[in-house]
């Protein structure tokens, strides 16, 4: 038999940690992390300019520099896997009256997640920069860290209600506990590394950066998957005292 507040504690652990699941795979699936601000497109020679970054960013071959500077320019969004800049419809490129703009992304394959910085981007004789390199891996695996415990903690909860037993909780709590680091060293990797790019590579003038919606989605992800931790392991904790304190009282 469980205790009110233990079930309590139970169903608001389990509602946070959906929560905080639902929030860390929309961050991970969105490429609103962080997004700049350029100035609008005036004159013949910045629109040539302009669309041959945007043709170079949507069909050539992938490479640090070239699709910075397009984001740079072409009010850019990145996230973890996808890269979009905002542009005009093709027929309006030369036109100087305000057209609807339209978001044109492209996703980061695999291979690419893995593709070494350089120190100078764009340049491989440069060195590559270890520190860049690594927190870029580590932004876009430690939260599918995060998922795999917090899906393998609702695995053992399944078994454990099927069981009818209190006692993985603790494991649970330590699960979820991970899966919160998890994110929250995501978000730091994620902000580090776009710190570092911006020292090596500086944004043009009148070009502004700031941080998307996604990357707080991410960022709320992580204490509430702590939030969940905490109660599961509470009630794994008094659970247990409860348990052996009734067993001590019925041996005496």
């Amino acid at each position: 038999m469980v205790d009110n507040r233990y079930a309590t504690a139970l169903v608001i652990a389990c509602v946070l940690s959906i929560l905080a699941t639902v929030y860390l795979s929309v961050a991970i699936g969105t490429q609103h992390w962080y997004q700049y601000s350029s100035p609008t497109v005036r004159g013949e020679a910045n629109v040539s300019e302009l669309r041959s970054l945007y043709d170079e960013f949507m069909s050539g071959e992938f490479d640090e520099k070239t699709y910075s500077d397009t984001l740079f320019r072409l009010n850019g969004t990145v996230g973890l896997w996808w890269r979009c800049v905002l542009v005009p419809p093709s027929a309006h490129w030369n036109k100087e009256a305000d057209a609807k703009m339209v978001l044109e992304c492209r996703h980061f394959t695999l291979p690419e997640q893995f593709t070494p910085k350089y120190k100078e981007p764009g340049n491989h004789n440069s060195g590559e920069d270890m520190l860049r390199t690594y927190l870029w891996r580590c932004q876009f695996l430690l939260p599918l860290a995060s998922l795999g415990l917090v899906v393998l903690a609702g695995l053992i909860g399944f078994c454990a209600c099927l069981c009818r037993s209190l006692t993985p909780t603790l494991g649970i709590g330590v699960l979820h506990l991970l899966a919160g680091l998890c994110s929250l060293a995501t978000v730091c990797c994620y902000l580090a590394g776009m710190d570092l790019l911006h020292r090596v590579s500086m944004l043009p003038d009148k070009v502004d950066g700031s941080l998307g919606w996604s990357l707080y989605l991410a960022l709320i992800s992580s204490p509430l998957h702590m939030m969940a931790a905490a109660l599961l392991v509470w009630a794994a904790r008094s659970h247990s005292q409860n348990y052996y304190r009734m067993t001590a009282y019925r041996v005496a």
